[in-house]
């Protein structure tokens, strides 16, 4: 892929580094080396993510990226690329 703007190589980048290392926190916390972490991923496609999991997740995400979420923040997250936006606000 080419990319003239180097802000956004930059962002491509950050962004594939950010899913990365999301795959390998879900891979962990569900235990699931398969999982394949996309943008519409959701709890419903994922064998076992139940409440305590994604407290889980959440707990997991917030240390991995040195990052707190508040409630609120967390009940609007409808898939992975959601919560990867969020993320990348609080780094940035």
């Amino acid at each position: 892929m080419q990319v003239s703007n180097p802000s956004k190589q930059a962002e491509i980048v950050d962004n594939n580094v950010l899913y990365r290392k999301l795959a390998e926190i879900f891979h962990e916390v569900f235990d699931d080396d398969e999982i394949v972490l996309g943008p519409q991923l959701t709890a419903h496609d994922v064998d076992g993510w139940d409440s305590l999991k994604h407290v889980r997740l959440i707990l997991s995400i917030e240390k991995g990226f040195g990052v707190k979420f508040s409630a609120s923040e967390v009940g609007q997250l409808n898939n992975v690329e959601d919560l990867a936006n969020l993320i990348s606000a609080k780094v940035s």
